[in-house]
């Protein structure tokens, strides 16, 4: 443990976490790495996003007529959260409004990210709270872990799969120049399974802005693999740079703005709107298979 970075487990799965973007830096199995490791063509590797996922038009956010400059997919990322908890099986860390985070987003807020280790599976929970005594707290935020792929050591990345909870025969949203397009695109998923190629992201992420699933499972075919379920997000997002080893599995809450948005920062899609007091939560778990 350090000051920055908190390491925890229970024998079984271990999971190290930052405070600077209260982000996931490591999640291992029997010494096996399952989460990227950061390195070129993306140096991250489980980015929070808040308050928004995706990109506005312009990266301005428009609130009652004034623009606010905010690039892809928020600050949270990029800010060094306070730690509230540690201990050997987990953490908690909070980031809250500033001076600065006011710049370019003029609300008052709460985010606490809880991480935990139980029975050999990650939770991650996200709590969002409107301080303001006045005014409606409008946001988004999306999770954005990494996964190694290939799962196995000289294994292709054609041999592996996501396999939906259920079936997934809605139309997909893509993505031109980071911003939604207004088309839907017929899906690449077979009943429940989605054969995964790099060819798949050639365009960007393939987004499902109404999945039918809160649950999939991440697999080498009639191999290992990791189980992911989530709960209060109502969009799943899936990504990976083409050349790279990793694969993004993204619960969102949120998408990116539509090409030639011009609304206010509260209009756009997937924004929720929290009263004086009120708090939104959410949560994704995972674990191997």
């Amino acid at each position: 443990m350090t000051e920055d970075t908190h390491t925890f487990g229970d024998g079984q799965l271990a999971a190290s976490v930052r405070a600077h973007g209260a982000e996931l830096c490591a999640l291992r199995a029997g010494g096996r790495d399952l989460l990227w490791g950061g390195g070129d063509p993306w140096r991250r590797h489980s980015p929070v996003l808040f308050p928004i996922v995706g990109r506005l038009v312009d990266d301005a956010a428009w609130v009652n007529g004034q623009a606010y400059r905010m690039t892809q997919h928020g600050f949270a990322r990029d800010c060094t959260f306070r730690w509230l908890e540690r201990d050997e099986t987990g953490c908690r860390l909070e980031l809250s409004d500033t001076d600065a985070t006011r710049k370019i987003y003029p609300f008052a807020f709460s985010l606490v990210i809880e991480y935990r280790i139980e029975q050999s599976r990650l939770r991650v929970g996200y709590c969002v709270t409107n301080p303001d005594a006045h005014r409606v707290l409008p946001a988004s935020l999306g999770a954005h872990p990494a996964f190694i792929w290939p799962l196995a050591p000289d294994m292709p990345k054609d041999r592996h799969i996501i396999e939906f909870d259920q079936p997934e025969s809605e139309g997909v949203r893509r993505l031109k120049d980071g911003l939604l397009l207004p088309d839907t695109f017929p899906s690449p998923v077979t009943g429940r399974v989605l054969h995964l190629d790099e060819s798949l992201f050639a365009a960007d992420a393939l987004i499902f802005d109404q999945p039918t699933s809160t649950g999939l499972t991440y697999c080498i075919l009639g191999g290992p693999g990791l189980r992911l379920t989530w709960e209060g997000f109502p969009q799943l997002g899936i990504w990976m740079k083409p050349g790279a080893d990793f694969l993004c599995i993204e619960p969102w809450h949120g998408m990116a703005s539509p090409v030639g948005f011009k609304g206010d920062f509260s209009m756009r899609p997937g924004v929720f709107h929290l009263q004086p007091g009120q708090e939104w939560r959410a949560s994704w778990q995972v674990g191997c298979i």
